[in-house]
């Protein structure tokens, strides 16, 4: 947290995703903890989807170190704050596949202008 600025209101169980997704992004306001997320993502995504095609349930064990291993490891390290994977687990992984698909585009920057607006 940033001295003086107010703690992230808790992600709460049926909260929906318009009102979740900001307080995501200011959860992931640094680019090392938002690239990653990205490439957690991208390898879990690769790892279970190889698990399944080749029925080895080993390899989807090994996508979920990929994915939230390095995920953790950035809100430890980097933003200091605790991940909605334990609060709001469905929202999250969500956001997590949002948030990759505008960092793959390139609008991750106007993503957060957009919500910072409340558009």
């Amino acid at each position: 947290m940033i001295r003086g600025e107010a703690p992230l209101a808790p992600y709460g169980i049926g909260m929906d995703f318009e009102t979740f997704w900001p307080q995501y992004l200011k959860a992931h306001r640094d680019p090392r903890t938002r690239a990653l997320h990205v490439a957690g993502t991208i390898a879990a995504s690769a790892l279970v989807g190889t698990a399944v095609a080749f029925r080895k349930p080993w390899l989807a064990a090994a996508g979920l170190v990929a994915g939230y291993g390095p995920a953790w490891f950035a809100h430890a390290v980097f933003e200091r704050n605790r991940p909605a994977t334990f609060s709001a687990p469905v929202s999250s992984f969500v956001a997590d596949y949002f948030m990759a698909w505008h960092v793959l585009r390139g609008t991750m920057d106007a993503e957060f202008v957009r919500v910072a607006r409340g558009a």
